[in-house]
Parts: structure tokens; sequence; C-alpha cells
């Protein structure tokens, strides 16, 4: 949300306005809390009504101050934005002011031209209502996006002249969260999550969390093979600290067969697809194709990764 949406109006003056007629500005409206000091329609600081009176309600104010010009009691160092600035960039630097300027309005502009102001507590409700917003679309164990921008972005995807699909999933993980627990699981996940992090970095490149141990990501590019060596290098090096040896040895689970099958350590799939050497033109063509590679994936036992498998362009075993 851009602090543009929120404004309110109060009303400006010029800077050779007597303060007898700010006096009179704040006495017949009791909710105005400031009024803005413009010069050629830009403004040039503000008069709030706790600053008026405090200077007013001196020993000598009222007689110092009341039939002379405002530049007097001005508060000439406002916070002022554009209207297009995002609402959490506003709040950060709203509340990093000095104590007695906390609770000032901020004065917002187009083009430098006056527009309207923005109330701490309008801003601060706004603020909450976003990142409300903002986590409704994220997964919440991760913090990544979640399906409804996943969706989004692959619409997007569809537009560009170069990208690939890559979908990240984890084999045996089941049988993990099983006999571990889903505390545990929630940690081999979160694991998971800050190596594609630390390796989807590009200033376009997209990282989703579709959910469970499925997440997605979306890059303007097609050089995906040594992205996806190095997160399967990074996964497989430290996955064992996660087990206890001796249950890899020796245990068992029941597969979705009803068929008592080895415990085996969990193991990363990373399946691909590229407009390459193929067009989509829906989102769906695009899901479909990857569910194909992603099914190739699981036949094989360990972390592996695999490019446009089902057209047997590239097929790449760790």
């Amino acid at each position: 949300m851009k602090i543009g949406e929120v404004i309110e109006t109060v009303p400006c003056i010029d800077e050779f306005v007597k303060n007898r007629e700010v006096d009179l500005l704040f006495t017949s409206n009791l909710s105005l809390r400031s009024v803005v000091v413009v010069r050629d329609e830009r403004p040039i600081g503000h008069i709030t009504r706790t600053h008026f009176y405090q200077k007013i309600g001196t020993r000598y104010g009222y007689n110092l101050f009341m039939g002379r010009q405002n530049q007097l009691v001005i508060k000439d160092n406002p916070l002022m934005v554009e209207h297009h600035a995002p609402i959490t960039e506003v709040s950060t630097v709203a509340m990093s002011r000095p104590p007695e300027d906390l609770y000032d309005d901020v004065i917002v502009t187009r083009n430098g031209i006056y527009v309207g102001v923005v109330s701490i507590r309008e801003l601060l409700l706004k603020l909450v209502d976003t990142q409300v917003a903002i986590a409704s679309f994220l997964n919440p164990l991760s913090s990544l996006p979640g399906n409804k921008l996943i969706d989004e972005k692959l619409e997007e995807a569809l537009l560009l002249p170069q990208y690939s699909l890559i979908y990240f999933d984890l084999d045996h993980f089941k049988s993990y969260n099983d006999t571990y627990g889903f505390n545990k699981g929630d940690k081999i996940l979160l694991y998971l999550t800050d190596i594609l992090k630390r390796n989807i970095v590009g200033v376009e490149d997209f990282l989703g969390h579709i959910g469970g141990d499925d997440f997605v990501a979306i890059l303007p590019h097609f050089d995906t093979l040594p992205i996806c060596e190095k997160i399967i290098n990074e996964f497989d090096a430290k996955i064992l600290n996660f087990y206890n040896p001796e249950d890899l040895a020796t245990l068992q689970f029941h597969n979705r067969m009803g068929k008592l099958e080895p415990f085996r350590c969990t193991s990363l799939s990373i399946a691909v697809i590229t407009n390459q050497n193929q067009q989509f033109t829906s989102v769906e063509q695009l899901s479909d194709a990857v569910t194909r590679v992603k099914k190739q994936c699981k036949k094989i036992s360990a972390s592996c990764y695999l490019i446009n498998e089902y057209k047997k362009e590239t097929y790449l075993i760790h």
C-alpha cells in the first residue's frame, strides 16, 4: 500500500499568515492536529496544535506571538514523502524521528506539491493491515511466498523470453516425520529453505514455498545446472546430522502400500523445465510438464536433478 492512498486534507497557509488566524483555525476545529505551511504550493513546514500552544502558552507568549507572522512558530523540519512511497518504508522513517516530533503528521506531496497529511495513528493502523496482508501470502514456516504469489509469478514467467521453473521436493521425508516428529521435520525444511535462499539470489529470481516439503523457483534464464549442483551438494553435505546413525541401519517402516521398507535418509529431487526448446501457453501446461519431470526424479534413490528430462534433452543425476 502507498502512503498516498490514506491521506487526509488539512488547511494550508503561506508563511505570512499571522498566528491569530492560526489560533482561529485550531479553535474552530478541535480535531485539527496541524496546519501545513506552503510556499508556491510546496510545503516548507507545519504548525502542530501542541507546538503552537506551547509557544503561545508561555508567560509572554500571547503578546509576543499572536499578532505576528507564523514563521516564529513553524516547525520547519517535518517528515515529507512522495505519494507513491510504501507505507512500510514511511512508518520506519516516521518512528525513527526525535521524541518531540514522533507523533507529528506526515506531509505527503505529489511531485513536490502538497496534497495532504497522514496521522501517525492512521499510518500504524494501515501498517498493521499491510503486514497482515503480506503475512497471508507467506508460508508461516519458511516466510517464503505461498501459492497465491507463486501462481502470479508463473503467469508473469510465461511472458518472459527466457525462464526456468525449478521444483524442489524431498524424498523419504514422510518416514522422517513419522520417526522423529514434525518438530524435527520442520528443522529439515528450514535447513532446505536456508540453502535455497543462499543460492536463488538473482535480482529477478523468485523463490516460493508451495507447502510441506515442496518449493519452487522461477529464474529468468536457462543456466540452472550449476545452481542445482550446488544446492544438492550443500543439502547432502549435512543432512545426516539430522539422523541417529543407528536408525538408518536398523529401522524399517511401512510404505503407502503397507509393505516394509528400509528407513532411508532424506534426499532432494530437483525437477527443471525451461522454455528453451518448448513453449508453454498456460500455467497448467507448465505445471504438468514439471510434474512429469518430478516423477522421473522420484524414481531415483539418491539426490538428483533432471532438466527437461521428458524431452530427453538433459538427464543429470547427482
